[in-house]
């Protein structure tokens, strides 16, 4: 008989235990969050900032550049349209729809940092001013001195060049004629002069 109330004892603590876990930790439901306001804008500035360290290390080529700077103008065009129709605000369909475009750009820019395709530019007069170029362009995007209309436009005119000064050294064994190279000069002076104005204008991109 003595044996039988400690073993009593012990069956109701372990058939309450799983009474006494239900009721000390709650069942929760996974967070179902909508982007906010402010995470579009955030997200715009950490993917510019992307965008701005893959110039400036060569992961991004020019022609990359332009092709997501060119995406980024459409999407920021897209938010201004939608904020200027509803009182300066998005709706939660309009955010959600933003935030499926981030998504892909974000996916694109990892895609492009990390292909086979990088930014060569050899240690010559030609290449160092494509270099120092891009990394001008590089610190307008980053400190929002250029918006993404403008560096598209900018890495358009840089691939021009790229591939003309590309297509000249195929002809010519691997080097630039005397005249190329005063052309290429002409047309990088053309370029520099572009990124210092786009700059130094009254555009900046949108926070």
């Amino acid at each position: 008989m003595r044996r039988t109330l400690p073993l009593l004892a012990l069956a109701t603590l372990f058939a309450s235990a799983p009474i006494f876990a239900q009721q000390t930790v709650p069942a929760t439901q996974p967070a179902t969050t909508q982007p906010k306001e402010g995470s579009v804008n955030d997200r715009r500035q950490d993917q510019q900032d992307r965008i701005a360290n893959g110039v400036q290390s060569g992961q991004l080529t020019a022609g990359e550049t332009k092709n997501l700077e060119s995406r980024e103008a459409n999407v920021n065009r897209e938010i201004k349209d939608d904020r200027q129709a509803n009182g300066g605000k998005l709706t939660t369909q309009e955010r959600q729809q933003v935030n499926r475009q981030q998504n892909n750009m974000s996916k694109s820019i990892y895609a492009d940092k990390h292909n086979a395709n990088t930014a060569h530019y050899g240690n010559n007069e030609v290449g160092q001013r494509r270099e120092n170029q891009q990394d001008r362009i590089a610190q307008g995007i980053k400190s929002g001195q250029m918006t993404a209309g403008e560096a598209a436009r900018t890495e358009n005119r840089e691939q021009g060049i790229n591939q003309q000064v590309h297509a000249d050294r195929q002809a010519n064994g691997g080097k630039l004629t005397g005249q190329e190279k005063r052309q290429v000069n002409r047309e990088q002076n053309g370029a520099s002069r572009q990124i210092y104005r786009q700059k130094h204008n009254n555009k900046v991109a949108p926070k």
